[in-house]
């Protein structure tokens, strides 16, 4: 993949008409999830790819016009033992444990697979599509289903699909009394994020609770050492159309760098805590770039999209 990669950009460049090339190169991320972020398989994945980098620089020596380079990476990856390694069981079990019995539940706790196809789900507002491999039979699992869990990294959402509106702190406690507390409580859960009809976006830890709309904090504050932004993040999140009920984040040892992910992932990302929230941009040097810390995609987004406009009107000064 890595050279099939490199093989499409510099035949781009070398046509010379193309404004902007880009491409994936993916081998670090899916090694690293299974092997860990620190293993030599991924060292020698990574020296690969800076092989790949070297060539498309010769490349450029060739081409019919100069292209500027641009190397990111959208997000990092945190280590760690998973949930179910850690507590005995998987984390939709223990959510099925703190549901009723006659409670009908769909899991899907892997984002990390491929094939994917779309599932659509006519019974709820909430979650129109999941992308899963079997259509058919999740389909119908999730027509019949009541409550979906979900997981990316450690992060997991829990979608309560028999009410059309995101659910309430309040509602939730009164028609699930076990849920939320017992969820905060677990040793290996270090917030999570619901929606209170009173007191709004709210960030509920064991021992405190983050107000994320007024920034008051009540006893503990649940976000310590999960990243300055964290709050912002979580308020920004929390405005998105498909915000599940509950949203759920496992706790970080920052002695060790550890995360708990709940789907079988050694390497993991989709939540916060540790490594997996330090991406980074390497640009030209005469780029225009803010002093001030760049927060999410968005902006990463608009640095790309002004530094291109920058360069297509100095060309046609040169011109």
């Amino acid at each position: 993949m890595r050279e099939i990669n490199t093989e499409t950009l510099i035949g781009d460049m070398m046509i010379g008409d193309v404004d902007v090339a880009y491409s994936t190169y993916l081998g670090y991320d899916e090694i690293a999830h299974h092997s860990g972020v620190r293993d030599e398989d991924v060292w020698f994945a990574l020296k690969g790819m800076d092989k790949q980098i070297k060539r498309l620089l010769g490349g450029n020596k060739y081409s019919p016009r100069q292209y500027q380079f641009v190397i990111q990476s959208d997000h990092g990856q945190t280590n760690g033992a998973t949930f179910k390694q850690r507590y005995g069981e998987s984390f939709e079990d223990f959510v099925k444990s703190l549901l009723p019995l006659d409670v009908n539940m769909y899991a899907n706790m892997s984002s990390n697979e491929d094939h994917f196809a779309e599932v659509y789900v006519p019974f709820s507002d909430k979650f129109k599509f999941l992308k899963n491999r079997n259509k058919e039979d999740d389909e119908k699992e999730l027509k019949e289903s009541e409550v979906i869990v979900l997981a990316s990294g450690n992060l997991a959402m829990i979608y309560l699909t028999q009410w059309h509106h995101r659910l309430t702190y309040e509602e939730i406690n009164e028609m699930f009394p076990q849920l939320i507390s017992e969820i905060v409580n677990n040793e290996y859960i270090g917030f999570i994020l619901v929606r209170s009809s009173q007191k709004g976006d709210m960030a509920i830890g064991k021992n405190g609770i983050y107000y994320l709309d007024s920034g008051e904090i009540e006893g503990q504050n649940p976000l310590e050492g999960f990243g300055d932004n964290i709050a912002k993040h979580l308020k920004r999140n929390s405005t998105f159309k498909y915000t599940p009920d509950i949203l759920v984040n496992s706790f970080y040892d920052a002695e060790n760098d550890e995360v708990c992910a709940f789907e079988e992932l050694i390497g993991s990302h989709g939540g916060v805590g540790g490594s997996q929230s330090e991406p980074f941009i390497l640009y030209p040097s005469d780029w225009i770039v803010p002093d001030e810390e760049i927060v999410g995609a968005e902006n990463i987004y608009k640095l790309l999209k002004t530094n291109l406009e920058n360069i297509k009107e100095s060309s046609k000064i040169d011109k």
